[in-house]
């Protein structure tokens, strides 16, 4: 299958991490604290509420603004990622749990009108790093694919034992793919310019972020045959 491939880096200004770092630390108290009034009236609200559609809409309510404050959480992460606490895991326990997981949302958001997803892992592999980093990376590569904007209808999940010391996983869709433009992009946290739902605010900047630190890299590949696109992760496998 011919394919084309691109590397796409993020070389973050220290002055605007810091201005991002200072104006995090703001919004989380500035906005967390009228969310969680939201939030805590909702909840009191849905207690006595038995209407379907008022239920819905106060369902709604709370989902936007768990929205809103995961959204400050994700531009905190990308500004100021914490330092990984390592431990050892195996890949193939792992990466099952976060399909369902990741399953289970975008059918709660979008309906049974989802990809179907497959899992491939043929070998033990383990790797030494922060398990929740780990899995955040492959959450946001996953929640991205499933997007209904992707219009894909399958993914595939792959991880290998590559021969330089590293796990490969390669996570691929059969969707309509990027532009150009869109593929130079993708990682960039302060592009406007995206389709919506490809890369759809911080969570694959947050992704690569995250790699970044465990000395992993995430690559992505446009398939010109599918118009799908394939994300690359390589991350280094566990010493001894």
């Amino acid at each position: 299958m011919n394919s084309k491939q691109e590397t796409i880096s993020i070389q973050p200004d220290d002055a605007r991490m810091a201005s991002l770092v200072e104006f995090c630390a703001a919004a989380g108290h500035e906005i967390n604290n009228p969310l969680a009034v939201i939030l805590g009236r909702v909840h009191l609200l849905l207690k006595d509420e038995h209407d379907p559609a008022r239920r819905q809409s106060l369902e709604t309510i709370a989902g936007q603004a768990l929205r809103v404050r995961d959204m400050i959480g994700d531009v905190m992460i990308f500004a100021d990622p914490p330092s990984p606490q390592a431990t050892r895991f195996s890949v193939r326990d792992e990466i099952p749990q976060i399909i369902e997981s990741q399953l289970t949302i975008a059918r709660r958001q979008f309906g049974d009108e989802i990809p179907q997803i497959k899992f491939d892992c043929s070998e033990e592999i383990i790797l030494e790093a922060d398990r929740d980093q780990f899995l955040t990376v492959i959450s946001e590569l996953l929640r991205n694919t499933l997007h209904p904007s992707t219009a894909a209808t399958s993914v595939q999940i792959e991880a290998l034992q590559a021969e330089d010391h590293h796990c490969e996983i390669h996570v691929t869709d059969d969707g309509r793919g990027l532009t150009p433009e869109e593929m130079q992009h993708l990682f960039d946290p302060f592009y406007s310019g995206r389709q919506a739902g490809r890369g759809l605010g911080f969570g694959l900047s947050k992704a690569y972020r995250l790699a970044e630190l465990h000395q992993a890299t995430i690559e992505v590949k446009q398939l010109t045959e599918t118009h799908g696109l394939q994300f690359i992760v390589n991350w280094p496998l566990a010493v001894g």
